[in-house]
């Protein structure tokens, strides 16, 4: 058993549940036990929701800038000194391969999700000038706008990528002046945990300006979404859920963030590169799907189908995966048997609508234990079948014919998300042409990568509402004032 660190924090201090309950972690490349944590009830939560709201209306939080840039800059600091001890952490808990980890599960978030809004603090248009004008009696006056911090924000994170997603959430939160209660997902407790310690052991963040609360009980999270002591919920996770958020959070008039589900298209068009196709094939076993964005339907030009389906499945068939701990492994396990026996529920809807199985499908035979699935592929997908329209959230690519670009359009259309897509062409204004077209939230042109700490991410459709990241994410957490006065 290795044991990470079992403590919620809560107004300060680094505590148990009341009842004293605690839940299993579970390694789900082994399916054995790592250790416990907190198993927090709705009292605990309440704890946390009156320790924030003291903390912002209490304390200057909210308006010295200059200390909230150095709180943050202390948390970098801590959060360096233990990114080896983080990312074995990730590998247990989450299943994230060691390659991934060098990546977008670990070393891309530490390096930036804190510290790009700790220093756009200074850079960020706080105050506002507005043009002088009189007022409604002749009197000339002073106009501005100002930025203010929403207040409490709820930070209600997934199990895929734990700590990428909550540094993501807290870098823009904290740095625009709310306090912040983050309920961390049940399957990969400990990052959130850690990050509630080196809070309380290692920075000057004041007591209750973060809270840290575990629990198994989804409906603890809830708890954020009914209280009118909450001002915001920023939820990343399944678009279900968001839209019971978006539910029970209208009685108090909810400000929402949320980055809900995705069905990612990538097109290569008729004069593509299509050796290309492989690269983004085998991109659906990246942390074995577990990604909103991840593109899991390929289009192909009907013309060069069969050339491009045999050099994806090429791809597929040879991508390592396996124990995460191998530094080789692009794909471990998924992060439960829950979540196993539905992608292999979707495989089975797969094939009896008519799809064929052209790679995988199963449980790997040589992996016994953890909950692993092979690598997918499945070709002659019409876009109305289930695996071309459900978020299967696992290593399953489908692959789609296309007429022409207008075709390929509509397909990658018709679906009811919008979060990313991408498309490759010979010719770069052919391709901006289709990327103008797809209705997403990011577009990956010729091999682009729209993703980074200062380029808004977020969905159209029922993928969400709202943007993280930049200064798109600090409008995010930000009220606005307008104010006047006389002139002198």
């Amino acid at each position: 058993m290795s044991q990470g660190e079992r403590r919620m924090l809560i107004d300060g201090e680094l505590t148990l549940a009341e009842s004293g309950r605690t839940f299993e972690n579970i390694n789900p490349a082994t399916e054995d036990v790592l250790g416990d944590v907190a198993d927090a009830a709705a009292g605990d939560m309440h704890r946390a929701i009156d320790a924030a709201r003291r903390a912002f209306d209490e304390t200057d939080w909210s308006t010295n800038h200059r200390f909230r840039k150095r709180c943050l800059e202390q948390l970098q600091e801590a959060l360096e000194a233990e990114r080896e001890a983080l990312r074995e952490e990730l590998i247990l808990e989450a299943g994230a391969p060691r390659l991934v980890t060098q990546g977008p599960q670990l070393d891309d978030p530490l390096a930036d999700s804190i510290r790009w809004p700790a220093k756009y603090i200074d850079e960020f248009a706080w105050t506002a000038e507005l043009p002088e004008a009189t007022d409604p009696l002749g009197q000339p006056g002073i106009r501005q706008v100002w930025k203010e911090a929403v207040g409490v924000v709820g930070a209600i994170t997934p199990w895929n990528f734990p700590f990428e997603v909550i540094l993501n959430k807290l870098g823009q939160a904290l740095a625009t002046g709310n306090t912040v209660v983050l309920k961390p997902a049940p399957d990969t407790p400990w990052n959130a945990t850690r990050l509630g310690r080196l809070v309380a052991e290692r920075t000057d963040i004041p007591a209750g300006v973060l809270n840290v609360v575990t629990s198994a009980d989804h409906l603890v999270g809830e708890e954020l979404t009914l209280s009118p002591k909450v001002d915001l919920i920023s939820f990343t996770g399944s678009t279900a859920v968001g839209k019971r958020i978006a539910e029970k959070g209208a009685a108090t008039m909810k400000r929402l963030f949320l980055e809900l589900g995705g069905k990612s298209a990538t097109i290569f068009l008729d004069d593509a590169d299509l050796s290309a196709a492989a690269m983004a094939g085998i991109t659906v076993c990246f942390h074995a799907g577990q990604g909103c964005a991840i593109p899991t339907r390929l289009l192909l030009p009907r013309s060069r189908y069969d050339e491009g389906v045999e050099i994806v499945a090429a791809a597929l068939a040879n991508v390592p995966y396996g124990d995460p701990q191998r530094p080789d492994v692009l794909m471990g396990p998924l992060v439960s048997a829950k979540q196993r026996d539905r992608v292999q529920g979707l495989i089975r809807a797969g094939v009896d609508e008519g799809a064929t199985l052209a790679l995988g499908g199963g449980r790997p035979d040589h992996l016994p234990r953890g909950w692993y699935v092979e690598p997918t592929l499945f070709t002659d997908v019409d876009n109305t079948m289930t695996i071309a329209q459900e978020e299967i959230f696992g290593p399953v690519l489908v692959v789609i014919p296309f007429e022409d670009d207008d075709d390929a359009v509509r397909i990658a259309n018709e679906s009811r998300y919008g979060l990313a897509g991408a498309v490759t062409s010979g010719s770069l204004d052919r391709s901006l042409n289709v990327a103008r077209r797809i209705r997403a939230g990011a577009v990956n042109v010729n091999g682009g990568y729209a993703f980074g700490p200062d380029v808004p991410f977020g969905g159209y459709k029922h993928s969400g509402l709202g943007r993280q990241n930049g200064a798109y994410g600090f409008e995010q957490y930000l009220e606005t004032k307008a104010v006047a006065w006389p002139k002198a």
